[in-house]
């Protein structure tokens, strides 16, 4: 009796086992069924996470990269900008000292070259060729002084007042006895507009003679 329980026992305890292991296996599988499209569709969820994710992180930092080269792009526009201006000014100012500069050379060496000339008939005759050699107006020291002596015996106050110049109301005045409107139409710029001044007289003169005889050397008498 005792040992039929015993061995019942044991058989009932394999099968027992046995179920229990079918048990384990089925559950096992069940729950192995059950767990994989969960697991996937999380595994999927979390892959595509950090794809979207990057995505995103690359958009802005492409926006955030154009928005800064646009800043840099607009910076060194200004920054050339002010530099042109700045330039510009500077050039200016160096061509308007240099401009400066050559006045005054240009000044000085004028200043350098004309001579000082006495004041007395050598002195006027000698200015006059000097001014007439710069406008081109012929004639020579000696035809000059010759046809004072004639005219006036180098008086630079001489008038003719009795003449028919001087009966018409317009006498012949100075060094070279020019009248009013003669002087007036033969003036040479840079000489006073005196008939008595001495050099404007004789460069008038001169100017007046070279348009109608070829030059004062050529009068060799009343003109």
């Amino acid at each position: 009796m005792s040992a039929s329980r015993s061995a019942g026992h044991s058989r009932l305890t394999k099968a027992h086992k046995t179920a229990l292991a079918g048990v384990s296996a089925l559950g096992a599988a069940a729950l192995a069924f059950s767990l994989v499209p969960a697991g996937a569709a999380e595994t999927q969820v979390i892959d595509a996470a950090p794809v979207a994710w990057t995505k995103v992180m690359e958009t802005q930092t492409k926006n955030v990269e154009h928005l800064t080269a646009q800043q840099s792009a607009a910076v060194k526009q200004a920054a050339a900008a002010d530099a042109k201006v700045k330039a510009d000014a500077k050039a200016k100012a160096e061509a308007a000292a240099k401009k400066e500069r050559e006045e005054k050379e240009a000044a000085s060496r004028s200043a350098a070259r004309t001579p000082v000339f006495a004041n007395n008939l050598d002195g006027w005759i000698k200015e006059a060729l000097f001014i007439m050699k710069r406008e081109g107006i012929p004639g020579t020291y000696a035809g000059i002084k010759r046809n004072i002596m004639r005219e006036s015996s180098g008086n630079p106050r001489a008038i003719n007042n009795w003449d028919i110049n001087a009966q018409n109301g317009i006498p012949s005045k100075g060094l070279l006895q020019v009248i009013y409107p003669t002087f007036k139409a033969y003036h040479v710029e840079g000489t006073k507009f005196d008939q008595y001044d001495p050099v404007a007289n004789i460069v008038a003169a001169c100017n007046y003679a070279a348009d109608r005889y070829g030059s004062m050397d050529n009068v060799n008498s009343a003109y």
